[in-house]
């Protein structure tokens, strides 16, 4: 455990309960808390495929689950008061663009009552001293700046699952004014993260995961607007981050509250034909088809955060440059396409890789 601690200690024997465990960072966050010594709750829907982090690091055998939608106030206040939790993490979201337009009420549904329930739990619930709500990038409204957004910069988006991760700063920010602002309530604050690649990660319509099931099926892939620069982030990077920021509240209070940009350095810009140039440095044998897009549907073409709050007040700061980001990505797919491999175990020495830098 002393390997992969890098916050003060302060997880060790705390109940840390997350919502949205079974999604991509939900899962890496579980790991590197139980690696931690912490004891984990989880609460979400179940993992959509075998291939799942959840499902392919056998976390259900090691962490307490509950099947469960973020959307059930009464139930989720439940679990939350059964299990007394120290701090909180909000993961459980509808993450995908694409998805918030075939489905918007949904999106708006999961991302705008799920952020008012977890608040609403957490509020009721005494034991609670730190919670974090987990949101994007894409909640500033994107006006394409060549500079990156900081966090007093307006709230937006015009997709729907833009708009409806902007509505949840906008709720995160009355919670802590009107609710946990002082006294003894909990302290609170939201991490916003770019796009957060790595193994385990197999949600559809995503450039790295769309490139490796075409590897296994030896198909070839679309490259969906390949000009797009995006603020790609190896998955420990933003979770470094979150639990840096989970640190400095346990311990400072409440001069941590309110949003934090975690991101790459502002010399990391990099397009999604870029990803694909360095993929194909590990890969070779892999098929892209670069002279037509599937994507028809707005997104944005140029988004990036600024992280000199982080790297001054919370002494975090990305540590992968991009060929080291694409590297530990592909090779956490490449764990897993060994069935001979302990994925869990593989997960872990990848921590444990990370912490070193």
């Amino acid at each position: 455990m002393d390997k992969l601690d890098l916050f003060s200690g302060i997880y060790k024997g705390k109940k840390v309960l997350i919502t949205g465990d079974t999604g991509f960072k939900g899962s890496w966050l579980c790991i590197w808390l139980k690696e931690l010594g912490a004891d984990v709750y989880g609460y979400a829907l179940p993992a959509l495929t075998q291939k799942d982090n959840f499902i392919a690091t056998g976390l259900s055998d090691k962490i307490r689950h509950m099947d469960a939608d973020i959307r059930n106030l009464e139930h989720l206040q439940k679990y939350f008061n059964e299990v007394k939790p120290d701090i909180a993490f909000h993961l459980a979201a509808q993450p995908l663009v694409i998805e918030s337009y075939n489905n918007p009420h949904y999106n708006f549904e999961t991302n705008l009552m799920g952020t008012v329930n977890f608040f609403e739990a957490v509020r009721k619930c005494e034991s609670v001293k730190v919670a974090i709500n987990v949101t994007t990038d894409k909640c500033y409204q994107n006006n394409e700046w060549i500079w990156g957004y900081r966090e007093n910069d307006a709230m937006g988006g015009d997709d729907p699952y833009s708009a409806s991760k902007g509505c949840s700063e906008l709720i995160t920010n009355s919670y802590i004014k009107s609710f946990f602002g002082k006294g003894n309530t909990a302290h609170v604050a939201s991490g916003r993260a770019g796009n957060v690649i790595g193994g385990g990660d197999w949600a559809d319509n995503r450039i790295i995961p769309d490139i490796i099931r075409a590897y296994q099926s030896k198909q070839e892939s679309v490259m969906r607007n390949p000009d797009s620069v995006r603020p790609w982030q190896f998955v420990l990077e933003p979770l470094f981050g979150y639990l840096k920021l989970g640190e400095k509240l346990w311990t400072n209070g409440k001069t941590f509250s309110g949003g934090w940009n975690f991101g790459p350095a502002a010399f990391e810009n990099y397009s999604v034909a870029d990803v694909v140039d360095e993929v194909k440095k590990i890969i070779p044998a892999i098929k892209i088809d670069a002279s037509k897009t599937s994507e028809k549907l707005h997104e944005a073409g140029l988004l990036k955060l600024d992280i000199t709050k982080a790297v001054n007040q919370l002494g975090w700061k990305p540590k992968l440059n991009f060929e080291d980001t694409i590297r530990y990505t592909i090779d956490g797919y490449l764990d897993e396409l060994n069935s001979a491999n302990n994925i869990y175990n593989c997960r872990v020495k990848q921590i444990e890789s990370y912490c070193k830098k």
